[in-house]
């Protein structure tokens, strides 16, 4: 089974990418959707928030304050420290999924996160894909996706990765900067170059 990881900065439609895989026959791992759910399920990660940006991180009924933890964490420059905390827990998920999607006969599981790329490339990885686009495209997706202002979005933008200085760690760049059309039609042609790829290594062998 290859283990891929696709990532991008907002609006760069690597979650598109990561859809059309899935049509594709792919296992798809969020790992911001996971990450979320970890923080209110795993003991192990509620516990560490609670030591490190307190009690009110949470409210009485388990769920996250999340008023409170932006102020705590985000506002307050303390965003690494969070990520100490969620991202070995879902690194360690990651990992058990791939187990199970290769029990199930999947070819490819991947894994699609933002932050994918910070401490340079995993070593679980066999291709990474990075989705790349303009920044003023970017900007007006994300403005019309989310009925954000510029200003807000740019200040999403400028706490992402520089995407640009990542890509000698990528195998695959996808320029995303035409229609919705041009980007499916880009992520299956990289995804069936992986999975010849992958056959041409096994009959090798």
């Amino acid at each position: 089974m290859v283990i891929a990881g696709v990532t991008g900065g907002i609006g760069s439609g690597k979650t598109t990418v990561c859809r059309e895989w899935e049509k594709l026959g792919a296992y798809v791992f969020y790992a911001d959707d996971e990450a979320k759910k970890l923080m209110v399920s795993s003991k192990d990660v509620v516990n560490q928030i609670k030591k490190t940006f307190g009690e009110h991180s949470y409210h009485k009924d388990g769920s996250l304050n999340k008023p409170h933890l932006i102020r705590e964490a985000f506002d307050s420059g303390r965003v690494e420290e969070l990520n100490r905390i969620v991202h070995p827990a879902v690194r360690k998920a990651f990992a058990r999924a791939c187990r199970n999607a290769e029990k199930e006969g999947y070819k490819v599981a991947v894994k699609e996160a933002a932050l994918l790329l910070n401490n340079g490339r995993p070593g679980i990885l066999d291709k990474v894909v990075i989705v790349s686009g303009d920044e003023n495209i970017r900007l007006k997706r994300v403005m019309k996706r989310d009925q954000s202002s510029s200003a807000k979005i740019k200040k999403r933008m400028d706490h992402q990765p520089d995407f640009e200085k990542k890509h000698h760690l990528a195998d695959f760049i996808i320029y995303n900067n035409g229609t919705l059309s041009d980007l499916k039609k880009e992520a299956e042609n990289v995804y069936r170059t992986i999975i010849e790829e992958a056959n041409s290594t096994t009959s090798a062998v």
